[in-house]
């Protein structure tokens, strides 16, 4: 796919307007020069959704999300960049540039990829036709999914159809069109058998697999025979259209809900799935019957990291999918789990009560995955202090996983307080179960002993004081530079005959830039350094960076960082300043000082946190030499004295 040059995307950009595309997604009501709505993205009440054309952006404070009109289809849509302004160029009648020819081996890749996907859509057609128009689709595909309790707006909704056993087949049909039998065959459509053709999904109803986009990638099938030598549920093999393990079923009806929502309902079955969400549970995916994979868990991750697992009452159910759930904790996510009652599934609970009966169940029914599997795997170990010690190192080992130190902490308190047990004990277990990995993932071999690891409760306050002012005056300076870094200010510099020193014109950009260059200083934080960067690349050629070419930006990252320091938290109403004869002074009538202010609290603050790195350092090598020793000492002391005259020297900056 060929790249949008940067003239295109500044005409998109210039043309695009956020108030509009975004009214078509939320009911937006003038409020002074900006528009309010409720959040597309979570419930609520009062809206707390903004909308500015001015500035031509929006911010959801109730998620805190924010950006551009591409950051918001990218993020409600979930368009990857391109995408999103590929479909606003077709929203405006912008004409892109023709895409760049091929090489043959793309072109293979693509000519295959594309056949093999109008064959699934043709398939999928063919059996929702067949459930409608065919005797045999009718009396028995249709009247299965009936019988199920599915409306006719459900099996539309999901595309669900039936596969024919009797009457023409699904192979013979797509012969004769004109498709390839090696592509019906790389698909699972269809087998060969002694030179004999035949439906792999004869006689069975039919649930279509679809990407995020609603693409069909797959098929499941699920026989009407009752004997036990046929298999239940047929999937479609792996093609280069379907990976199962990166593919959910109902993640294509299901994303906009749980962006909403904040949450994702997990279940096993396709029908369970489509019971939730018939009965108004709309943010619920399925992983089919297999087992939860980190691909599948990254897709959830695109729209939510909040997870509910559902189960219905199965124990050993229940302990089989324990590693998936261990997986997700793995992978950083908030996971939450409900039990169905005794001989209840999703897909019964569901048809057995109100709507809002299963809304009501379960939100009070979830609890904490930990909680759960220390519950479930409790019983029966009341009296084995053998097997109750078996269970809380497993317990532990869960928590072992969670990537989060403050959220793992709390699950050691809550399980030590559960099992009375020393919270000590617990962190002594976790810390040997997370060297064990780290050493695992690193090729080193455990040895048989660890040993003891105590946790003391707080590490230098000092540090970690440091570090936070370090963010905020980072946060500071850099929200300086991208919002008045082309504006001219005063300053200083001596006068090379003498005599009194010369006041000369200088961007914002050009005197923090040169400051920190100066003085070989950089931002900590990733995501300042990569914006700082832009700067110091764009002044390089004369280009001062302005908010709305952050803005334009390819990287969302940054493009919600400017958003966000570009939302004013309140808007004062000018007939409130007029009646009150209030005056308030903006930040750019004294953009010189806040300048100077913010580069002295910027330097200052690198400064201290070197002498606290000493500091610690000292603390904890006393094995250091003497010569060692008196050299960061030496340093430290410099360090003092640079500090205590800061604030005079950084008043006379000189450029």
């Amino acid at each position: 796919m060929a790249r949008i040059p940067s003239h295109i995307i500044d005409e998109i950009m210039n043309t695009a307007r956020i108030e509009e595309v975004i009214g078509e997604y939320v009911q937006l009501k003038k409020s002074g020069s900006n528009y309010k709505g409720l959040s597309p993205f979570t419930e609520e009440k009062t809206p707390s959704f903004m909308v500015s054309p001015a500035k031509q952006i929006f911010k959801c404070f109730s998620t805190g999300k924010g950006g551009t009109v591409v950051s918001f289809l990218m993020e409600l849509e979930q368009f990857s960049y391109p995408e999103a302004l590929r479909w606003l160029a077709e929203r405006y009648n912008i004409q892109l540039p023709e895409e760049k020819p091929l090489t043959p081996e793309e072109q293979h890749e693509l000519t295959e990829r594309e056949s093999l996907q109008i064959i699934n859509t043709f398939a999928r057609d063919f059996f929702v036709d067949t459930i409608k128009s065919s005797t045999e689709g009718k009396s028995i595909g249709l009247s299965y999914f009936k019988e199920r309790g599915f409306t006719q707006d459900t099996i539309d909704k999901f595309q669900l159809g039936y596969c024919p056993r009797k009457e023409k087949s699904f192979t013979e049909t797509a012969l004769e069109k004109g498709f390839k039998q090696q592509y019906l065959e790389q698909l699972g459509l269809t087998k060969t058998k002694d030179d004999r053709k035949f439906d792999f999904f004869s006689g069975r109803v039919m649930f279509p697999i679809h990407s995020v986009s609603g693409k069909v990638l797959g098929f499941g099938g699920r026989t009407l025979q009752t004997h036990s030598k046929t298999a239940k549920y047929f999937n479609s093999p792996e093609s280069i259209l379907y990976d199962k393990s990166k593919v959910l079923y109902g993640i294509y009806f299901a994303k906009n809900e749980i962006i909403k929502q904040d949450n994702c309902f997990l279940v096993e079955g396709y029908t369970d799935v489509i019971s939730l969400a018939q009965s108004g549970v709309e943010n619920v995916v399925s992983s089919s019957g297999t087992s939860l994979t980190k691909g599948q868990i990254k897709l959830i991750q695109r729209y939510t990291q909040n997870i509910t697992v559902l189960y219905d009452s199965d124990a050993a159910g229940i302990k089989a999918s324990f590693r998936g759930i261990d997986l997700l904790l793995e992978e950083g996510m908030t996971v939450q789990v409900c039990l169905f009652p005794e001989g209840e599934d999703p897909d019964s609970f569901a048809k057995s009560v109100s709507t809002e009966e299963l809304k009501s169940y379960l939100a009070e029914n979830q609890k904490d995955f930990v909680g759960f599997k220390t519950d479930v795997l409790l019983q029966g170990t009341e009296n084995d202090p053998i097997q109750r010690a078996s269970l809380i190192k497993e317990i532990v080992g869960s928590i072992a996983l969670i990537p989060d130190s403050i959220t793992r902490s709390v699950y050691i308190k809550q399980t030590a307080n559960q099992f009375e047990l020393e919270e000590q004990t617990l962190l002594n277990e976790l810390n040997k179960v997370r060297r064990r990995h780290q050493n695992e993932s690193r090729g080193i071999p455990t040895p048989k002993e660890d040993p003891v690891e105590l946790i003391p409760k707080q590490k230098n306050a000092g540090v970690t004081e440091g570090k936070r002012s370090y963010y905020d005056q980072e946060f500071d300076l850099l929200r300086i530079l991208v919002l008045y870094g082309s504006r001219a200010i005063d300053v200083e510099t001596p006068n090379p005959e003498g005599g009194k020193p010369l006041i000369v014109e200088v961007s914002v950009a050009e005197l923090i830039i040169q400051e920190l260059q100066r003085d070989d200083l950089s931002f900590h934080y990733p995501l300042f350094q990569k914006i700082y960067l832009l700067c110091v690349e764009g002044l390089a050629e004369n280009i001062f960076y302005e908010p709305a070419r952050f803005l334009r930006h390819e990287d969302q990252e940054i493009v919600r960082f400017v958003s966000d320091i570009l939302t004013p938290k309140y808007e004062l109403s000018r007939k409130w300043l007029a009646d009150f004869n209030i005056e308030t002074t903006e930040e750019i009538h004294k953009i010189a000082q806040a300048v100077k202010e913010s580069l002295y609290a910027f330097k200052k603050t690198v400064i201290m946190r070197r002498i606290e790195e000493i500091q610690e350092e000292l603390k904890e090598n006393t094995n250091y030499e003497i010569t060692q020793i008196n050299a960061l000492l030496q340093e430290q002391m410099l360090l003092e004295g640079i500090k205590s005259t800061f604030a005079a020297q950084l008043g006379r900056i000189i450029i």
